[in-house]
């Protein structure tokens, strides 16, 4: 019998900025009222599914840390050790963050800002390093070596930051045997949902992973995946991936 271990990924809940269809990249806004309930759904569905997690991972942004303490204390499980680390940040948007998606589409064009949303190698205008929008300039940053902090990213970039992570503290959680959540953002998941599930640099520009809905895999020993799949109704979810498509018009 092949042993499984559990592993949850869930993007936070709708923040302010999605609501205001914002790039929000590293800025750190709030979750909206509607992320907020998102997070306790969430929480309710791991607990339907009978899940019962050890320990969780998050990103050192607050829509995700609030996504994570929301949904454990819904299922009773607000103890539980958590990790946080800026592997796990959203990629950063560079000179777009704090732009609306559909006014940028309107001033570069449709095809230049799908570039930018969504080319694995492509990564949106820098900031510059005196920009107060630099991680520079943000606390929490301020003992990473100058070098790690990055003025703009592509997905291939999130994807050489967040494996290490995956690496050093998630799969050693997984192979004690722990049950693991981890709650991150849309394109630090894509580049983990990329390296679990083999997706080519080509297709993973059409993955889209909704707000606040649980995705879980069972992994064997060598953490490859035995099984995955969204908890909850899968028709709201393609419903949701789709509106994720959809947010730069």
């Amino acid at each position: 019998m092949v042993t499984t271990h559990t592993l949850v990924l869930l993007r936070h809940g709708q923040s302010t900025w999605n609501l205001e269809n914002i790039f929000t990249g590293w800025t750190d806004v709030p979750l909206s009222g509607a992320g907020e309930d998102e997070a306790r759904t969430s929480g309710r569905l791991m607990a339907h599914a009978g899940i019962e997690f050890d320990v969780v991972h998050t990103s050192v942004l607050r829509r995700a840390i609030d996504t994570a303490s929301l949904s454990l204390n819904e299922m009773g499980l607000g103890w539980i050790p958590v990790t946080r680390h800026w592997r796990l940040n959203e990629r950063h948007y560079g000179d777009l963050q704090g732009l609306n998606k559909k006014e940028t589409v309107a001033k570069h064009g449709q095809d230049q800002v799908h570039l930018w949303r969504r080319g694995y190698t492509t990564a949106p205008p820098p900031l510059d390093l005196t920009d107060d929008r630099h991680p520079a300039k943000d606390r929490r940053y301020r003992d990473l070596p100058p070098e790690l902090l990055p003025s703009s990213e592509c997905l291939a970039d999130v994807v050489e930051r967040m494996l290490p992570y995956w690496y050093d503290a998630i799969v050693p959680d997984l192979m004690d045997g722990k049950t693991v959540l981890v709650v991150a953002h849309g394109n630090s998941l894509r580049a983990l949902v990329k390296h679990l599930d083999g997706i080519s640099d080509e297709e993973i520009p059409s993955l889209n992973i909704p707000t606040g809905v649980p995705l879980r895999y069972d992994l064997d020993d060598d953490m490859r995946v035995v099984s995955s799949g969204y908890l909850g109704d899968q028709a709201e979810i393609a419903a949701a991936a789709e509106a994720v498509a959809k947010q730069a018009g």
